[in-house]
């Protein structure tokens, strides 16, 4: 009988270690989630940094551009062309 008991009480010391483990870990757990948000807040806003804009760079990058031969139409391949329209052939 005492085999019995000795079983038992070794079985409850492991449930309840392990119950204590479970409540630890989420004990743990809960302040770690809100940890980057009281770092963010303590720290205020940081300023924003922009590159600065170099206008001379930036209008040379559009003289490089090349003029379009035709005019570009988006929904050319949605619509008829005109052809199609008055009911002319292309030969």
């Amino acid at each position: 009988m005492t085999g019995v008991l000795t079983y038992l009480r070794r079985r409850a010391i492991v449930i309840s270690a392990m119950a204590a483990a479970a409540l630890a870990c989420s004990a743990v757990s809960a302040p770690a989630q809100d940890f980057m948000e009281r770092s963010h807040k303590q720290q205020g806003p940081q300023p924003e940094v922009k590159p600065k804009v170099d206008e001379k760079a930036y209008k040379a990058a559009l003289e490089k551009i090349p003029a379009p031969k035709e005019k570009y139409d988006p929904w050319g391949v949605a619509r008829p062309s005109d052809d199609a329209k008055t009911g002319k052939k292309p030969n």
